[in-house]
């Protein structure tokens, strides 16, 4: 990863969105105990401080909120450092996270699960923690997506290994909300997951903002990191489907993709545009379509950005954004098909029938009263038309710029209020050079202009089998066997004295091996073998991922002394309730704010939203008067009779308890 301690100005923002996170965290914990404090008081007098408080805390993490939403529209920080005359591309902030120390907790489970020495695997978690650390940070390039993708895929040998599905480990997983600073916090894996998704996703737009898009070559790979993005918080869309934070709650992933393709859509036409737009006929016949194009998938994009609940959380100014390119390409659109109409008139030696099509693809309908090869011949109808376009064009312009100059973020953003105004003296000027004295007379009204594109923008689904990994606990044996989910006796060494003939029982299976047709009156048997043992060591020498032949040559090559190896027998894994991880998400007033994520090896158990109001952290107990952990809640158990009751998930049992 990236040097944490850089002064680059990606660094800098990364460090005040830590800085604005701590802050929302002691806001929201002062609102959640004024709110607490409200509803057990009666006293009118204490109660009028509380509502003062809280009047405050809420005016503070509105501030706070602003404060978010300017880093997240801090946009010239990841454009490219070359001049350019562009409107600017948006990206995304990584999500931030608390160090974890997996130390403590993945020496204790292999000393007890796998009954090995955990002193052993030191080296293979401390390199699991540097590589979580420098995920903290990644390099904004191919080098810094690889190491991502790199510790996702380490993550699933993790979650196999480590993470069994019917308790926890203990290790607690916060990282805090893109776009609201909020916490969350699960001992569920798939936290951590989902958050590394979303960082490669929000790692591929910053590529992709950087891109040099004054050249081919830097406006296709803008392209293809827009897709990418868009594949991956598409992914993480369909496989996490109940991610406990707003910025990957199912509807805000929606928006995104969204956002993320409707950029790529803008980087092609910037493309096509690239080497210069010649004033021909059929050639701006072909860009007013691409560029109407581009204005309809922003319109939408802005729709999407403004429904519930997406709206109460996305940054205005990025909704606001959208609104200004969907007007600003909308009136190029207009302006294009102007420029036909009034600077190209029907010559003998042109094809009236294949203009007449072309002419006729721009609309869905002409104003009454026109007919497309009429338009096409009459000079005067021409430029009615083609000066009806030109206002519509202005009016555009001039309702983007409006938008621009009131959304305080845009319009310190230099490059955005120079493009807009640009265009707009563009439109004037064509506007102007046209003839005015019958302009009272004209009552037609600009149609509108149907959008049609040659180019396919769509997501590209994350390549993850491009990325090799090593299982760094690759020494615990082959994962299909050695998993959290498997349980075995500890290993018991057999002794047999070397005897000529045979040993009484066969091999089978890959790695490790297997006994198989254990023959019950042999020596092995009368020692403690037993049907299905698996065989881990022979003479010392670890053999779990040794095949059937390279086990039998160890035990051959034992001549005189006694043949020693130890094997391991599988147990019963009884059939239990699953433990279920109370998700706590400071402040969150919608449904995401509660899920219990406890997976089942077939299926996945319906999960749990919390209410609408959320007054404080989530956390519970099924007995009140047992002080239970904060963070699990504890599984049923068989045979007990215990009172079902609708409680709250907010409901603050134990009043002495801490945040973690």
């Amino acid at each position: 990863g990236c040097n944490p301690l850089a002064e680059t100005g990606r660094s800098k923002l990364q460090n005040q969105r830590a800085v604005l996170n701590q802050q929302i965290l002691r806001a929201v914990r002062m609102r959640a105990g004024a709110e607490n404090l409200l509803r057990a008081t009666t006293n009118n007098k204490v109660r009028e401080q509380v509502l003062l408080e809280l009047s405050f805390v809420n005016s503070d993490l509105q501030i706070l909120k602003e404060e978010l939403e300017g880093l997240n529209i801090s946009v010239e920080v990841y454009q490219n450092a070359e001049e350019t005359f562009s409107i600017p591309l948006v990206p995304l902030g990584l999500k931030e996270t608390k160090e974890v120390d997996f130390t403590l907790p993945l020496k204790d489970f292999i000393l007890e699960h796998y009954s090995e020495d955990s002193s052993e695997y030191e080296d293979e978690i401390a390199d699991l923690m540097d590589l979580r650390q420098a995920c903290r940070t990644p390099s904004r390039d191919e080098a810094g997506i690889e190491m991502l993708i790199s510790y996702f895929l380490q993550l699933g040998y993790v979650e196999n290994r480590f993470f069994p599905p019917t308790r926890h480990t203990g290790l607690l997983f916060t990282w805090y909300d893109s776009f609201t600073g909020v916490p969350v916090c699960q001992q569920n894996l798939l936290l951590e997951k989902a958050s590394i998704l979303f960082n490669i996703g929000a790692l591929y737009t910053q590529i992709g903002t950087r891109c040099n898009r004054q050249t081919q070559t830097g406006l296709e790979n803008a392209v293809d990191a827009f897709q990418k993005a868009a594949g991956v918080l598409s992914y993480l869309k369909e496989t996490f489907t109940h991610t406990p934070s707003y910025d990957m709650s199912p509807a805000m992933l929606n928006v995104l993709v969204k956002m993320m393709l409707a950029q790529a859509r803008e980087c092609v036409f910037e493309q096509i545009g690239l080497s210069g737009i010649r004033n021909e006929f059929f050639i701006l016949v072909k860009m007013t379509q691409e560029v109407a194009k581009v204005g309809e998938v922003y319109m939408l994009v802005n729709t999407a950005m403004n429904q519930e609940p997406v709206k109460e959380n996305i940054p205005y100014s990025w909704s606001k954004l959208a609104e200004i390119k969907s007007d600003h390409y909308k009136a190029l659109a207009h302006y294009f098909i102007a420029t036909i109409l009034c600077d190209h008139e029907l010559q003998p030696g042109d094809d009236k029938d294949q203009q007449e099509k072309a002419l006729s693809q721009l609309y869905d309908c002409v104003p009454e009263g026109l007919m497309v090869l009429a338009v096409l011949k009459d000079k005067v109808q021409r430029k009615q038309l083609g000066k009806a376009h030109l206002r519509k064009a202005i009016v555009y312009h001039e309702e983007a710029l409006r938008v621009c100059g009131l959304c305080k973020k845009l319009r310190n953003i230099d490059v955005l209020q120079e493009v807009l105004t640009a265009a707009h003296k563009r439109s004037l000027l064509k506007y102007a050079q046209q003839d005015t004295e019958d302009d009272f007379l004209s009552l037609i009204q600009a149609p509108d202009i149907l959008p049609k594109t040659e180019h396919k923008i769509e997501t590209i689904a994350p390549q993850f089998s491009k990325v090799k990994v090593k299982d760094f606990f690759h020494k615990l044996g082959p994962l299909t066997v050695f998993s959290a989910k498997q349980r075995w006796t500890a290993p018991r060494t057999i002794r047999l004295k070397h005897e000529a003939g045979e040993l009484g029982f066969s091999l089978k299976g890959g790695s490790p091996v297997q006994i198989y047709c254990l023959d019950p009156l042999c020596s092995a048997a009368s020692v403690g073998l037993k049907e299905g043992d698996y065989i881990v060591s022979v003479g010392g020498m670890d053999c779990k991922w040794l095949g059937v032949n390279e086990v039998l040559e160890k035990l051959k090559s034992v001549q005189e002394k006694p043949m020693e190896f130890e094997v391991i027998s599988c147990q019963d894994t009884a059939a239990s309730l699953h433990s279920k991880s109370a998700t706590y998400s400071v402040g969150m007033q919608k449904t995401y704010s509660l899920i219990c994520l406890a997976m089942d090896e077939d299926k996945i158990h319906q999960t749990k939203k919390a209410p609408l109001k959320v007054p404080f952290l989530s956390w519970g107990t099924k007995n009140r008067q047992k002080a239970a952990s904060t963070l699990c809640l504890p599984s049923a158990v068989a045979g007990s009779s215990q009172i079902k009751k609708k409680l709250s998930p907010f409901t603050l049992f134990n009043t002495e308890s801490s945040l973690y």
